[in-house]
């Protein structure tokens, strides 16, 4: 599956169970782990988990492969890894207190 398909799988799979504030952010060359990070919130530990296990089901159901996936138990922040693109879904308030968009997005500083 292409990258750009993937990318279109998550967000539609986000969307799906009415994730909020998506953000995509391009990490090549900022990260040796994945090409492109996806950022939503969830309003709920069941709402996150409900979130990342829809993003896991389509991915299998698409083929796409399925790295891994963390975080379903509590839930305040679940990430699942589709190669390519990682995929975190947090509650507000981790969201706020990590910030990844700050630290991987197009305004983070660069390595010198």
């Amino acid at each position: 599956m292409q990258t750009e398909e993937l990318i279109k799988l998550v967000e539609d799979a986000l969307e799906d169970v009415k994730a909020r504030d998506i953000v995509l952010l391009d990490v090549r060359g900022k990260s040796s782990v994945t090409d492109f990070m996806v950022i939503a919130s969830g309003s709920s530990n069941r709402h996150v988990k409900s979130v990342a296990e829809n993003v896991l089901v389509a991915a299998k159901k698409a083929g796409a492969d399925v790295l891994g996936s963390e975080g379903l138990e509590h839930s305040e922040w679940a990430l699942v890894d589709l190669g390519d693109v990682v995929v975190h879904v947090m509650q507000p308030q981790i969201r706020a207190l990590y910030d990844l968009e700050k630290l991987w997005g197009p305004d983070a500083l660069e390595e010198a």
